[in-house]
């Protein structure tokens, strides 16, 4: 196991629908973004599961911060 990961038990997997209410973005966005491989998510039967700290990562890393004048 890498440095900073947790064990697969503790690893929280959200819905595509619950990735999307997350980021405020439509499941299709979520849908491209996992296609994309921007967002890492593993598929379980038809469906997609997205690691939660991936989300949050995905979001700190896209994040644009208001320079002060």
């Amino acid at each position: 196991m890498a440095a900073g990961e947790s064990p697969l038990n503790e690893v929280v997997f959200l819905t595509v629908a619950e990735v999307a209410a997350v980021m405020r973005v439509s499941k299709m966005t979520v849908y491209r973004l996992v296609h994309s491989g921007h967002l890492p998510a593993i598929r379980v039967g038809r469906s997609f599961r997205v690691p939660e700290k991936a989300v949050h990562d995905y979001l700190q890393e896209s994040y644009v911060g208001m320079e002060s004048a």
